[in-house]
């Protein structure tokens, strides 16, 4: 009979399988969500009845390793759950919000509720209509002792920060703080920057050699395949795809940063595509600080699904910079950039 793998002895095995580095700070994480879903309590925590905690918190730069040790341990646990991109989980919230008016907030949660375990990935805030309900939408969370983990590129304090109306967000950091066990990882390496990874469908500047080099590309990978103007319906929107080859899909910046669009229209877009090019990538200022945040998200989602991605800038990846004020969630994006057009990401 084959010996039933501990959560560490799983996570140190995925490390050889996948020549890892077996990184001290991630193995403390892996002992500590060893004991997150079923709490081994000693004496004293029942003598002053200490609190259970229902969030794990962890966060860190970009190319870490905080989804892959999530990932490994949300697919160790044999117990009901379901892992969302925050930007997902919001989406799904505000749909059934919409379709739901009456106590709205509470019947999403109780919808939750056959899940043990919520796992929502990325998690960040953006806008002030999130950051208004998430205090209340956890609160309830909470009450109904559902477990949550939870990643992160911004320390919890720093969610939100210079927001508007930020003072009504605060009671969120409270409640989180208060049911999580907050973890920060930090590595030097970003691993998905490692040099292995060869810059090979990131075009820059923007010049006529790199635009032809990139529609000669383009013609090779749409050779033989049916061009058609692709409609995407989307709650009652019609979001166009005019150059749409079978999955492959070219854009300009503009058409998917300078008009408004948001989390949905770009999972509906990575439904059908499974290569996307994206010319035209400008250098991030004050002046285009909305299409900056638009390609936020967009680059997190297009990761999620992992599309395979061809581009070209303004400025080469790490110098297309950011005007924001908290700068972790473009950190974020410029590494996730490396990864999705490093030639070994995908066999083309």
């Amino acid at each position: 009979m084959m010996k039933t793998l501990s959560l560490k002895e799983s996570f140190l095995r995925l490390c050889e399988k996948k020549n890892f580095e077996k990184n001290r700070q991630q193995l403390e994480i892996i002992n500590q969500l060893d004991n997150f879903i079923k709490p081994k309590k000693n004496l004293l925590d029942f003598l002053f009845k200490k609190k259970e905690k229902l969030c794990f918190y962890l966060c860190g730069d970009v190319g870490l390793g905080k989804t892959m040790i999530f990932d490994h341990y949300y697919n160790f646990l044999k117990i009901s759950k379901e892992r969302l991109h925050f930007n997902k989980f919001m989406i799904k919230f505000h749909n059934f919000r919409h379709l739901n008016k009456d106590n709205s907030i509470r019947e999403f949660v109780k919808e939750l509720r056959i899940n043990k375990l919520i796992y929502l990935d990325e998690f960040q805030v953006t806008n002030i209509v999130d950051a208004m309900i998430l205090g209340k939408l956890f609160e309830i969370i909470f009450e109904e002792n559902i477990k949550v983990l939870i990643t992160s590129n911004i320390k919890i304090d720093d969610l939100y920060k210079d927001g508007l109306q930020r003072e009504q967000f605060l009671p969120f950091i409270d409640i989180i703080k208060e049911n999580s066990i907050y973890k920060e990882l930090i590595i030097k390496e970003d691993y998905r920057k490692s040099s292995d990874k060869v810059l090979e469908r990131a075009f820059s500047p923007l010049n006529e050699k790199n635009q032809f080099t990139m529609n000669t590309i383009f013609r090779k990978l749409t050779k033989n395949k049916k061009k058609e103007k692709r409609v995407l319906l989307i709650k009652g929107r019609k979001l166009i795809i005019n150059e749409y080859y079978e999955g492959i899909a070219k854009f300009d910046f503009t058409e998917l940063c300078d008009v408004n669009l948001g989390a949905e229209d770009y999972i509906e877009i990575s439904k059908c595509c499974k290569f996307i090019l994206i010319m035209n990538i400008p250098f991030f200022k004050e002046e285009n600080i909305n299409q900056q945040k638009r390609f936020i998200t967009l680059i997190d989602i297009l990761y999620e699904k992992k599309i395979y991605l061809m581009i070209s800038s303004e400025r080469p990846i790490e110098f297309l910079t950011t005007p924001m004020k908290s700068t972790d969630p473009f950190k974020r994006t410029i590494s996730r950039l490396f990864e999705l057009t490093a030639e070994n990401y995908v066999k083309l």
